[in-house]
């Protein structure tokens, strides 16, 4: 069987050795030398990525096409766009219906609307989520490490106190969870350059502070011992000794936060209510008082509105303390939120509400604080999606979700399957062009990548070059060398730089 063709439980038992090997593995060596991210010079110091977890369908976004309105037995074929679309602040480049705060700032931006996801057989989400963040397609026999881990590995923390890599908005307990956690994670290069996970950004000030009932003397006394547990554990009970003294240093950097100034950045009621507002509608408050299972007891559409846009307010908080790379995700959950498989009309009206005030107010408060210039925002997804072809035309997938003859509900009015040779990639700050658009689509179905094509490792490298790091810099483990891109082959795309 080809590898391209796991299934997602085959997936999970693969990644669990690769776990073993990540923790059998020892000290991971940079084949180029510690002075090697210096070689290149920098265009910016932190990353930000707002990630759209789900498929993200570039013609109801960002790349909009022909607008079909809705009427009972409409052939579906004839539908490449639910939302008309709209002026941005550029000439020649019009977004969807409902992102008219961010069309606003696209001055300030670079639109890639040519991203092609990798080929990787049956489409399921986590596997192209492990693509994206990683740079390499699943499975690998080593634990690959998220490129946040890899940027804070490589240039380390701005403010020792202050977590080089933070995720925030994504919880791991939900739909597909244990192939989410392996890639959130360090991989190879140990504990102490894993994600600080902020699950939910109105609770992120729980995260710095010990439990409530807890006194100061019996945390001390948990710590200690669960260092000492740590310390004299078998070598491979809990990995090498590279790998424990890791997660020592991660307890470290955990505790020298939690006495630290940085800590208040995590407390967003310090936040003037205006400003909450103008990132979560409806504010603070009303974000905390849904509460509940929000999976289950009906708030969950309404709540995620706010999670994202407190999650933008608390990564604009962390990059002024800073926060190296700072990940805020409007959530993967299968059949929820990007994953429209059905009411995909009526689910994105509810994810533009959630992303189209959150993403300009972080654009411009960066850039009020003169910080944008030094900080890349990179929003990305990890495919789009179209109502009639799954994969690339020229590389069909079996389709995974039925579409009828004709629609005659609004439940399938909507972008359903799969579409993996062009997505959108929109880049703020950092070193990036302004007003730039990157890559043609096709008019018409299939709206295919006609010109620019981009690539991850394209897209990972021209990251890296913004932060100074080669994309041929590599981690020896296991006595070979593991790229930061795959194989070393990642070019910066120059043409998006200023």
């Amino acid at each position: 069987m080809r590898t391209t063709d796991f299934t997602r439980r085959q997936f999970v038992q693969t990644l669990g050795a690769s776990t073993l090997g990540a923790l059998a593995a020892g000290y991971p060596r940079a084949v180029l030398g510690e002075s090697a991210p210096g070689r290149l010079p920098a265009t910016a110091d932190t990353v930000i990525v707002l990630w759209m977890g789900g498929g993200m369908a570039a013609t109801e976004t960002f790349d909009p096409k022909r607008y079909t309105p809705f009427e009972k037995g409409l052939d579906p074929n004839r539908v490449l766009s639910t939302f008309p679309s709209i002026p941005t602040a550029v000439d020649g480049i019009r977004f969807s219906e409902g992102l008219e705060r961010t069309a606003k700032v696209m001055d300030r931006g670079t639109l890639i609307r040519s991203y092609t996801a990798g080929d990787l057989g049956f489409i399921l989400h986590s596997r192209h989520q492990f693509h994206w963040h990683t740079g390499y397609a699943p499975p690998q026999t080593v634990a690959c490490p998220h490129i946040g881990s890899v940027i804070a590995r490589t240039l380390g923390p701005k403010d020792p106190a202050v977590p080089a890599f933070i995720n925030i908005g994504q919880r791991l307990d939900v739909g597909e969870g244990e192939e989410l956690k392996a890639f959130t994670s360090a991989g190879f290069l140990g504990s102490e350059f894993g994600p600080f996970n902020v699950p939910f950004p109105d609770a992120a000030k729980d995260v710095v502070t010990p439990p409530g009932g807890m006194s100061p003397s019996r945390f001390e006394n948990r710590d200690r011992f669960y260092r000492k547990l740590v310390e004299a554990s078998p070598v491979g009970q809990l990995g090498s000794t590279y790998q424990k003294e890791s997660l020592l240093r991660s307890l470290d950097n955990a505790h020298r936060l939690l006495g630290s100034h940085a800590a208040k950045a995590f407390d967003l009621s310090l936040e003037k209510p205006e400003v909450v507002a103008k990132y979560a509608p409806g504010g603070w408050d009303f974000s905390r008082r849904l509460g509940g299972d929000f999976t289950r007891d009906g708030n969950y559409e309404k709540s995620n509105i706010q999670r994202f846009g407190l999650g933008c307010l608390l990564a604009r908080r962390l990059a002024e303390v800073g926060a190296r790379y700072i990940e805020v995700t409007t959530e993967y959950i299968p059949f929820l939120n990007w994953d429209t498989h059905e009411n995909g009309h009526e689910k994105l009206v509810q994810m533009k509400r959630a992303i189209d005030g959150a993403i300009s107010q972080l654009v411009l408060d960066l850039e009020e604080r003169g910080l944008l210039d030094r900080t890349l925002i990179v929003l990305a997804s990890e495919f789009s999606r179209d109502m009639m072809q799954e994969g690339k035309p020229d590389r069909p997938i079996t389709n995974q979700v039925p579409v009828p003859d004709r629609i005659e509900s609004p439940a399938h009015y909507g972008m359903h399957r799969h579409f993996t040779d062009a997505g959108c990639v929109l880049l703020f700050g950092g070193g990036m062009r302004k007003g730039h658009l990157h890559g043609v689509t096709a008019d018409e179905r299939p709206c295919k990548t006609l010109k620019d094509r981009v690539v991850i490792e394209d897209l990972h490298a021209s990251i890296y070059r913004a932060m100074g790091i080669p994309p041929r810099l590599a981690y020896e483990i296991e006595k070979r060398p593991f790229y930061v891109t795959r194989d070393g082959v990642g070019q910066p795309i120059q043409s998006l730089f200023a």
